[in-house]
């Protein structure tokens, strides 16, 4: 199979995805009894039962749900995400606020796992069976154990509270202001380092069986120093796997920000969607979740085309 036909096979496969997504959110948000009117009437007890049966009428809740549905789809077909019945905001602008928030949060925990993990997997292979190997090989495994909101709560009561080093409340100052990388460094690394300890026992792993391997042998019988084997060698044959996992992590960290967003008042898509879902706000929590499912699968896609790129024996599975 060319790759091109690989690429065409996997990017057809997400619509149909993205459709199963969809009608499972929208069937799980209608087996919670009440509506975002509700929401509203209760926190405006002033609005009269004809507004709030032309407010019901308005956004089509009293509706079947399969028209509901089919009216909701029809407008993401032509770009409409519908509104927020709270604010009358579209659910389009409310994303499209969110977004950079939940991006750069994303990007600093990328970065943060890949440069804890490649630097310590590689030392931990060097150094298999020795101290240095059981050390990571515990932060590794704590890493991946420790919940995320337990984590963040922890580097808050520590880092935050205790020390008084870290802001704790969510960033007043526009995303491209210097400090914000002083707010973006404890929930950062809380939503990286379950990613970081899995990414670093790939590469510890990785590396180990390279090292074992006879093109191994043969260099050291050369006379190539450790370090030009290592680095030289060994470590381009290892980040075949550590690349692709890397970009399978992406996703683990794009529907991590729901909880790390919460925990630390990050005002990005995962604490909007945490709100929606309070409010009942049903086209808010659709769009959200349909935009992190997007996310997470083009994440999947360009794994699965590096892996098929860098290892052409995978497109004939």
């Amino acid at each position: 199979m060319s790759l091109r036909r690989f690429i065409a096979k996997r990017v057809l496969l997400i619509f149909p995805i993205l459709f199963g997504v969809s009608v499972i959110t929208f069937a799980l948000v209608h087996i919670t009894p009440g509506d975002p009117v509700d929401v509203v009437v209760a926190l405006n007890p002033d609005i009269s039962p004809a507004e709030e049966a032309r407010l019901r009428g308005r956004y089509g809740l009293n509706d079947p749900i399969w028209r509901q549905y089919l009216d909701w789809l029809v407008g993401v077909l032509q770009g409409d995400f519908g509104r927020v019945i709270a604010t009358d905001r579209a659910v389009s602008t409310v994303i499209a606020e969110r977004l950079p928030e939940t991006v750069a949060l994303g990007i600093f925990g990328w970065v943060f796992a890949v440069v804890i993990a490649v630097p310590t997997g590689i030392y931990a292979a060097v150094r298999k069976d020795e101290l240095g190997d059981h050390v990571s090989r515990f932060l590794a495994l704590s890493g991946i154990s420790i919940p995320n909101f337990w984590l963040g709560l922890m580097l808050i009561l520590v880092g935050a509270l205790t020390l008084n080093l870290w802001p704790v409340l969510a960033p007043r100052s526009p995303l491209y202001a210097p400090e914000m990388l002083w707010y973006l460094l404890l929930p950062g690394i809380t939503i990286g380092t379950a990613s970081a300890s899995t990414l670093m026992r790939i590469m510890r792993s990785s590396m180990a069986e390279e090292m074992n391997k006879e093109y191994v042998t043969a260099a050291r019988a050369k006379g190539l120093p450790e370090r030009t084997v290592v680095l030289k060698h060994v470590l381009r044959n290892s980040l075949i796997s550590v690349t692709t996992v890397a970009a399978f992590l992406t996703a683990s960290i794009v529907s991590g920000s729901v909880v790390v967003e919460q925990v630390f008042g990050w005002p990005g898509l995962g604490r909007a969607l945490i709100s929606a879902v309070s409010n009942r706000e049903i086209d808010l929590i659709l769009g959200i979740t349909l935009f992190i499912g997007v996310a997470i699968i083009l994440a999947n896609l360009v794994a699965d085309i590096l892996y098929a790129v860098l290892d052409p024996r995978i497109r004939y599975d």
